[in-house]
């Protein structure tokens, strides 16, 4: 007698009834659509749904079934001409109060989408659209640190009204930048001066050497610190980039660390590479400086002599020379929110500073009402230039002065930057509110996907894997009969149970995916073609037909265990050290063998004691 347990058959029904579940929206395909979102982050409501649809119609536009999803709107079109006509309709209408992106829309009914049931993603590959690749410059990352300890130990040093000469960036080993020299007049107190020191350059290695003229203590960072800032800026660029990718708008973005110091941006159905890549790219970041008004900056541009403690700087909107204060007050770094708006003086940047900044705002213009104060820009570029016949790439920092204007008030941690264009208040305010980059990228691959090639590959993969698994259902149906049947009908569950996993995970699906769910459709057969095999086995050795059906899933399972164990293991070490399609393939093929183990295993045993179990007399088996 062939039996299996009741808890079996249904935890086999429930599996594949839930799988059954998960994989029907990707069954109903999609439409081009335009996503619109709130620039303010808020929620769209019905309201402006509706709204919306009536400002399109009255374009001579005629949007399909649109719905809100996650707080965007997403208009679906039935032509890629109404897509892109909408979009230009909507950036000119309301290009202060909504953010547009292209994409696709899945068809899936109301019901499903109120369950939370989603198709799963697809990748660059398919849908079309830029990808970008960053070289992350970690060395300026070690700069940008040493510049702030410098800062610091100014402030400090100030603090505790202790003189000093200098404070400078050196390379106190190895030939690249690594640490702080404060260096002292001969009547400062050094074990003073140390002291005031020890806080804000906690964790460097402070060393005190004698000089002619004076002392000077080095703090220098360890090899771990310098590997920690790198690691700390590469971290700080993908969330800085995400961040920028969100405002832009873009539909199921992929920012993601590649190798040692590389980022790799995938924008589905974007093709406006230029606007995107000025963005994505930009190193930009504010100072809040006081004007020297006890020197002459005209005088100081002429003569190429500027005053000690003074730096001089051009003024981008009337080009004439400002001089500042080196002493920073605040940095875009200490910002906690930057919106672009209106003010008396046309448009405005508004700021608002972090608890730190906010105290030295105060302090700074609470002591010099009546005094300037300005806001200088600073961004960060890569340079290609040649030399002697050889490309040589540097990197440019532009720092310019965007706002300079007098102290009228005592304020904190909210104010405004005027002064500005439209345009540039917005970007502006786009670049601070997704936080600065900790350190210069620049580009060294771009590689566009036309929406055509991505639905041509779309339509070339499903044929590859219908063609597959028509294959292999003939193969099994006419070599193992009705069993050969009982194995289509597993591997067409393994697939969709497959689909289920991919859609559940939101993992992108891509061209190596589909090569991916291919093999595993290849590779799940074998596990039938074990068990039917040992099957006939024991009906040769004269074993009864129940009792070789048992034998058969018995004495199979070490040998599949086996196999599937050890490309589970391969999968893993792909997804591990691969990135991009090498990981894509890995998640498919590690979760189809997960899903084939439980069909052929549980799945195909359950429908074949269902046909061939119970106390039924069996004289053979179509095998």
């Amino acid at each position: 007698m062939l039996e299996y347990a009741r808890w079996k058959y249904i935890l086999v029904a429930v599996v594949l009834l839930l799988a059954l579940l998960f994989a029907l929206p990707n069954f109903f395909g999609e439409d081009r659509a335009l996503q619109v979102a709130r620039k303010d982050h808020g929620a769209m409501t019905p309201d402006a749904e509706q709204a919306l649809e009536s400002f399109l119609q009255q374009h001579n536009i005629h949007p399909g079934k649109s719905y809100i999803d996650a707080g965007r709107l997403m208009v679906r079109f039935a032509s890629v001409g109404d897509q892109l006509a909408a979009r230009d309709a909507v950036d000119e209408q309301y290009k202060g109060t909504y953010i547009t992106a292209l994409t696709n829309a899945p068809r899936t009914p109301a019901l499903l989408r109120t369950l939370g049931l989603r198709p799963m993603p697809l990748g660059l590959d398919l849908r079309g659209g830029l990808y970008l690749l960053y070289q992350v410059d970690v060395n300026s990352a070690v700069g940008t640190a040493l510049d702030g300890y410098v800062q610091d130990a100014r402030r400090a040093l100030a603090a505790a009204n202790i003189p000093v000469k200098d404070v400078t960036i050196v390379a106190a080993s190895g030939d690249k930048p690594n640490a702080v020299r404060v260096v002292l007049p001969p009547e400062a107190d050094v074990s003073a001066a140390r002291s005031a020191l020890a806080t804000p350059l906690q964790g460097l290695s402070l060393n005190v050497d004698n000089l002619a003229s004076g002392s000077a203590i080095t703090a220098t960072m360890t090899t771990a610190q310098i590997r920690e800032r790198q690691d700390y800026a590469i971290q700080q660029n993908i969330t800085t980039l995400r961040n920028r990718v969100n405002e832009l708008g873009v539909s199921e973005p992929i920012v993601q660390r590649q190798g040692i110091d590389r980022i790799n941006v995938q924008l589905p159905g974007v093709q406006n590479s230029a606007e995107v890549k000025d963005i994505l790219g930009r190193v930009a970041t504010l100072e809040f400086r006081l004007e020297d008004m006890q020197n002459n900056a005209i005088e100081a541009q002429q003569t190429g002599h500027v005053p000690l403690g003074s730096k001089l700087y051009t003024h981008t909107r009337f080009g004439r020379p400002v001089l500042l204060k080196r002493e920073v007050i605040a940095t875009g770094d200490q910002l906690t929110n930057a919106t672009s708006g209106q003010s008396q003086e046309g448009p405005a940047v508004n700021i608002k500073l972090d608890a730190r900044a906010g105290e030295s705002m105060l302090k700074t213009t609470r002591s010099n009402l009546n005094k300037r104060m300005a806001v200088v820009l600073i961004e960060k570029r890569r340079e290609t230039t040649e030399v002697n016949g050889q490309k040589v790439s540097r990197e440019v920092t532009d720092e310019e002065v965007i706002n300079d204007a007098t102290i009228r008030g005592i304020f904190s941690n909210s104010f405004q930057i005027t002064g500005l264009q439209a345009g540039e208040a917005r970007e502006l305010a786009l670049l601070l509110r997704s936080g600065s980059l900790a350190t210069v990228i620049y580009e060294i691959e771009e590689r566009a996907v036309g929406p055509t090639l991505g639905a041509k590959n779309i339509q070339e993969g499903v044929t590859a894997l219908v063609v597959g698994m028509a294959g292999v259902f003939l193969f099994m149906a006419l070599y193992y009969k009705v069993f050969g049947l009982v194995a289509d009908l597993v591997l067409l569950a393994n697939v969709v149970l497959l689909t289920a996993l991919l859609s559940m995970m939101r993992a992108s699906l891509s061209l190596p995916g589909i090569a991916g769910i291919i093999l595993t459709v290849g590779m799940a057969v074998d596990a039938n073609v074990l068990i039917y095999e040992r099957i006939r086995e024991e009906l040769r050795r004269g074993v009864s037909p129940q009792a070789a059906i048992r034998a058969g899933f018995e004495k199979a399972l070490s040998a599949i265990t086996d196999s599937n164990i050890t490309t589970v293991i391969a999968g893993v070490v792909l997804w591990v050290f691969g990135t991009g399609p090498i990981r894509g393939f890995a998640i498919v093929l590690t979760l189809g063998i997960v899903t084939s183990m439980f069909t052929s295993l549980m799945g195909s045993r359950a429908l074949l004691t269902l046909m061939y179990g119970g106390r039924r007399k069996i004289a053979r088996l179509p095998i």
